[in-house]
């Protein structure tokens, strides 16, 4: 399918808001299942050095 302009390209003959929606939802996404874990990742390790340094000072 051929557009005659970038907005056109945009609108894409008139469910633009329903397909770059979809684009935008899937990024969210997919940002999400990389840094979810590691945050998680980070959040273990603070919670281990925090009680390595608790175990050493008793």
């Amino acid at each position: 399918m051929a557009f005659a302009s970038f907005a056109d390209f945009l609108a894409m003959g008139g469910h633009g808001a329903y397909v770059w929606s979809g684009y935008g939802l899937c990024v969210v996404l997919l940002a999400l299942n990389v840094m979810l874990p590691f945050l998680a990742h980070r959040r273990y390790l603070n919670t281990l050095a925090r009680s390595r340094r608790r175990e050493a000072l008793q």
